[in-house]
This record gives structure tokens, sequence and C-alpha cells, in this order.
């Protein structure tokens, strides 16, 4: 089971927000995540594993202040330990930064580059927007695996699609210029043809005058 949630930012532009039923789930949302996934974490405690997903072509540096303190809000209220004390961090990163070994416990995850891991300080919990949030909240029975291989199948599709666009505008780019340089070509020829009929001409008028002349 994973639960879905809606935020907003004052921008404009509805995103989710979304976790595991427990860290058995935990572990499919870690394993087939996106690339648009960012992944938020009570520190040193125990929470929920909570994710926003972002639009493609998102970075963290394009989260909003307040859709940030949506997710940091909602990870601290799933949280035993960290609902119930103040002054928590809460750290957050790409799904893609996320490194999981064959050591670690399940649902447990350590971080491939910690310079891409940040951190923000959550004096306390803020009722009005959990309150808000779980008057958004979905429970859907999803299977991340499949999800995942649909999205992944239908961008092999489209990145099929632009290759063959790609490869058709490059082939009638080429037949133009093609075209091109066979009438440069021929135009040349064309005036190669009318300078040697010219020659000619001036050659037969020549001869012509000799005839003349020889005839006095």
């Amino acid at each position: 089971m994973v639960f879905y949630f809606s935020t907003r930012s004052e921008s404009g532009g509805e995103l989710t927000i979304f976790m595991g039923l427990d860290k058995h789930e935990n572990e499919d949302l870690i394993k087939y995540g996106f690339p648009e996934d960012i992944w938020f974490h009570v520190d040193k405690m125990s929470s929920a594993h909570v994710y926003l997903r972002l639009r493609k072509g998102q970075t963290m540096d394009d989260i909003s202040e307040d859709v940030l303190q949506d997710c940091v809000q909602l990870v601290k209220a799933n949280s035993i330990q960290g609902n119930k004390v103040n002054n928590i961090d809460v750290v957050y990163t790409p799904w893609s930064n996320l490194k999981k070994t064959a050591s670690m416990d399940v649902g447990q995850v350590g971080f491939h580059n910690t310079k891409m891991v940040r951190t923000v300080r959550v004096d306390k919990r803020n009722n009005d927007i959990v309150n808000r949030l779980n008057k958004t909240k979905v429970e859907r029975k999803t299977d991340l695996k499949a999800e995942r291989e649909a999205v992944d199948a239908a961008e092999r599709t489209e990145k099929k699609h632009q290759q063959r666009d790609k490869k058709r505008h490059e082939d009638l780019e080429k037949l133009e210029k093609e075209k091109q340089a066979e009438l440069r070509s021929y135009k040349g020829l064309m005036v190669s043809e009318n300078m040697t009929s010219n020659k000619q001409i001036a050659s037969g008028n020549k001869s012509m005058q000799e005839m003349e002349e020889d005839f006095m």
C-alpha cells in the first residue's frame, strides 16, 4: 500500500508526495523510484520514507519553500520519535543518490554522494500543514515494478521515435545538399558549354573573313 498526498506551490502547479506503508514497501520505493523523485527522512531517527515527485527536468533547486515545508512536516508527523520532539533535522536527496547494499537491513539506505544530501531544521510540528495534507491522502495498492517498467517502455518508444525523426531529418538534409550540389554542377557545365560555343562562333567568323580575303 502506498499513501499519496497532494501539494501545491504558491507559484502554481500540483505535485505528489507519497510514502510506503512499511519498511518492506520502502524497499520497493527505493528499488523502483524515478529520476524525478526526491527522498525525505528524519535524520538519525526512524521515520517514514517520504518522496516528492517533481516534474521532468526539475531538480531539488526547483522545490519551493512551501512545498519543502509540506514534505518535512509530513516526515516529522510520520516519525514515532521525531513527532514527539522539537528541533529535529530532516534530510533530503534525489532518489538516484540513494545507495542500497546487500548488507543493509530492510528499508535501510545510504548515499552515493553525501554532498548531494541537504538538511532542513524543523522547529516543531505544524498541525495546519499536516491536517491539510491528510485531507488529500489517498491509499492505493500500486505495483511499483510494473509502473516503472511501463514508464521505461514508453520512454524507450519515445526515444526510438525521436531517433527515427532525427534520421529522417538528416536524410532529407543530405538529399537537399546533394540536389544543390548537382544543380551547381549543372550550371557550371552550362556556362562551360556556352563559352565553348562562343569560341566556336568566333572561330567560324574568322574563317569566313579569311575566305572572303582569299576570294578578293
